[in-house]
Parts: C-alpha cells; sequence; structure tokens
C-alpha cells in the first residue's frame, strides 16, 4: 500500500516536472538574455566602483522584473497576439506606427551593442572581429533555417546555462562571506547619493528591464502556443527567469567587488583583462560569459524585431515555417542581424559613443512601452477575467511611475551632467 502511494506520488511530481519543461521557456530565455553584453558591463563597472554594496539594490528589483514581464505573458497567452500587433489593434495605427518605429530603431541600435561585447570578447583570446561577426551571424542563421521555435528555445536555455559561468568565478576569487552580508544586504548607498551613484542605480534598472523584452516574450509566448490554462506555469517560468538573472548580476558584482575594488572599469572586456592579470580562469570565464551574453542577446533582439514587424505587416511570422512560407520574416532577420554586425566592423566607428546613446535611448523609450502594456491589461473586452487585479493595477503603476521619474532622471544626468553634482 505504501509503495502504490509513493508510486503515485512519484508519477505526479514525475508528470509536474515534465510539463515545466514543457512549458517553460520564454521567461527564463528572455531575463536571461536581459543579461547582454551591456548589462555584464554594467554589473562589472559596479562591483569595481562599488564593491558589493549595491548587491541589496539588485535583489530589490527581482519583484519589478517578474510583474512587468509576467503581464507581457499573460497578454500573449490570452489574446494570442505578438505586442506589436496588440498595440496596433489596441490604439490604432498612429500609436501603433510610434511603438513600432521606436522598437526597431532600439532594438538595432541594441544588437550593435551585442556584437560590440562578442567581438571585444573573443578578441581577448586573438580571434579578430570579422571572425566573430561572421561565426556568429552563420550560427544564428541556421538555427532558425535549421530549427523550429521549439529547437531555438532549447538551445537558447542551453546558452542560458553558460550565463551561469560567473557562479563558479566567484567561488574562485575567494569573496569574504560576513563581508558581502553585512556591506551588500543592507542597503546603503555606497558612500553618498551623487551624481556618479546616480547614474549606476540608473543604469543597473535599464539594464534589468527593457522594452525589447517585452516584445519578445509575448510573441515567445504566441509562437509556442501557450494558453490561459498555461498562465501558472509561464507565472512559474518567468519568477525563475527574474531570479536567475539578478543571482548572475550578483556574482558578477562580487567577481569584480572583489578582485577590481577601486579600478575604473568601462568595459566586461576590460574587466577580464584586468582579472587575467589575477587568475587567468576568472579573466576567461568573464570574457566566455561575455561572449554568451552577447550571443543570447543577439538571439532574442533580432527576433524580437522580426515577430514585430510580421506581426504589423500580416506576413507569417513564425519560426515553425519554413524560409519560402515566411520570407519577409526570414529576410528582416538575417538584415538586422548582418546589418548590426558589420557596424563594429566599420574603421574608428564610435562604439563608445552607440552604447551610451542606447542606454539613453532604452530608459527614455520604456515607460511609453509599459503605459501601453498596463492599458492592454486592463482591457476586459481583451483580457476578459485575466485582466489585472486591484493589486496587480497597484504594483504595477507603482513601478511604472518609479520607472518613469527615475529613467528621466537618469537621461537628464547623462544629457545634462552638471545638473546634478559629482
Amino acid at each position: 500500500m505504501k509503495f502504490s502511494k509513493f508510486y503515485y506520488e512519484y508519477r505526479r511530481i514525475w508528470k509536474a516536472i515534465k510539463l515545466f519543461f514543457i512549458i517553460s521557456g520564454p521567461g527564463i530565455v528572455v531575463m536571461v538574455a536581459d543579461n547582454d553584453a551591456g548589462g555584464i558591463t554594467t554589473y562589472a563597472a559596479t562591483g569595481a566602483k562599488y564593491g558589493y554594496r549595491l548587491i541589496w539594490f539588485l535583489v530589490i528589483l527581482v519583484p519589478v522584473a517578474y510583474y512587468v514581464q509576467e503581464m507581457a505573458m499573460r497578454l500573449g497567452a490570452v489574446t494570442k497576439k505578438g505586442h506589436a500587433e496588440a498595440v496596433f489593434t489596441g490604439f490604432g495605427p498612429f500609436w501603433g506606427w510610434f511603438a513600432l518605429v521606436d522598437l526597431i530603431i532600439l532594438n538595432w541600435l541594441t544588437l550593435v551593442t551585442e556584437f560590440i561585447g562578442m567581438t571585444a570578447a573573443l578578441k581577448i583570446f586573438g580571434l579578430p572581429p570579422w571572425v566573430t561577426v561572421f561565426s556568429v551571424c552563420s550560427i544564428l542563421g541556421m538555427m532558425v533555417v535549421y530549427g523550429r521555435y521549439w529547437t531555438l528555445e532549447k538551445v537558447s536555455l542551453f546558452f542560458c546555462a553558460v550565463n551561469l559561468i560567473y557562479i563558479p568565478a566567484a567561488f574562485m576569487v575567494k569573496p569574504s562571506v560576513s563581508e558581502i552580508l553585512h556591506t551588500g544586504i543592507i542597503p546603503n548607498f555606497g558612500g553618498g547619493f551623487n551624481g556618479q551613484l546616480f547614474f549606476y542605480l540608473m543604469a543597473n534598472i535599464g539594464t534589468t528591464i527593457a522594452p525589447w523584452m517585452l516584445v519578445f516574450q509575448q510573441s515567445a509566448v504566441v509562437d509556442k502556443g501557450m494558453k490561459e490554462k498555461d498562465l501558472p506555469w509561464g507565472r512559474f517560468d518567468t519568477f525563475l527567469g527574474s531570479i536567475l538573472t539578478v543571482v548572475v548580476a550578483v556574482f558578477i558584482i562580487i567577481v569584480t567587488g572583489t578582485v577590481l575594488y577601486g579600478s575604473e572599469i568601462e568595459s566586461a572586456a576590460q574587466a577580464s583583462e584586468h582579472l587575467m592579470q589575477v587568475n587567468r580562469y576568472v579573466g576567461a570565464f568573464m570574457a566566455i560569459g561575455l561572449f554568451d551574453a552577447g550571443l543570447l542577446g543577439a538571439i532574442c533582439i533580432s527576433l524580437a524585431s522580426s515577430w514585430a514587424f510580421g506581426e504589423v505587416f500580416g506576413w507569417a511570422h513564425s519560426l515553425n515555417y519554413k524560409i519560402r512560407e515566411a520570407p519577409w520574416f526570414y529576410g528582416n532577420y538575417f538584415l538586422t542581424l548582418l546589418s548590426a554586425g558589420l557596424v563594429v566592423l566599420i574603421p574608428d566607428a564610435p562604439l563608445v559613443l552607440i552604447t551610451l546613446f542606447v542606454q539613453v535611448i532604452s530608459v527614455t523609450l520604456l515607460p511609453a512601452a509599459l503605459v501601453f502594456l498596463i492599458l492592454l491589461l486592463n482591457d476586459k473586452k481583451t483580457m476578459g477575467e485575466f485582466t489585472n487585479s486591484f493589486i496587480q493595477n497597484v504594483l504595477c503603476i507603482s513601478i511604472i511611475v518609479g520607472i518613469i521619474i527615475l529613467s528621466t532622471l537618469y537621461a537628464v544626468s547623462i544629457l545634462f551632467p552638471g545638473i546634478i553634482p559629482q
């Protein structure tokens, strides 16, 4: 009798695990991909500048990221429409084109930064930038041509696992656990609130939530075929992804905060080079993680743009179609990918300026994307019983208002640095 009870309990648990692996993917992929090349640079620079003192700030971003992405996941599962199509349907052509044009420009610029990170990472190992660009475009091209959505999702999950390489790297530098708990978990502002600290706080927010993430997860949910009954699993998938993205960020800060504290770090590639002088394996892990982050970001961003274009123009826009069935979808994908990669190969291209410009644009356009999202989630005609609850609205509106205020101040601090004292 006991054996029979144990057997059926085992079957029930195993069935739940298999169901999770079938449903999961979009939330984990989009959240871990959020730790892209720009994000790795931000975390590495934060640790080098402030040590462990801003870890607490990253921890409180877990619920922020979750609630925003959960809305995108729920909207896709209920409406069966991608984000761009939902905006066009809900707000009309004017706002639809406004959202689409902003998204396409921002996505392309962000994709350029992913190539900047990947070429810089492999240059440490002696690989020329043109080889990196050619290899990345070839790999990503084969992934979409010879696979389907399920294939690309599972390959992306593998790259998500590689992103965890920063965890063993942190143990290898032997940080002080007591110091991490004392200076990192207790909220503080790193010795004083000034313009520079403000810049780092805003940069970390900007790497946690981005407009392309909303588009990718919602469209991925539609392409995957998730339904209303799958929402509990989708929420768990998104929550797990939110935790993983912050965990990786915290361990990057631990690595650079332990070894490079007090150093001026401008990029993750520079951090890798400095770390190699102390421990070549840790430096190599940082470079590998940077390349992996750029690759994962490139996968998600290029697909987000292609999905959005297909949704708006009515093209076939699914990875489950072959090239001859969805030529415009795949054509847009390859054009976006190749053009962004070629920018990095332009001699004396202002790559640092491009990266800075992307950060400012991203935090400036994010509030508009969030307003569209929350309005759609409160449309009973569209969402039915799955509209936001009162508590969800309070939480999400608080997040939106906070991001609007902070992102605006962040943009002002970048454009007019003299306004906030250093």
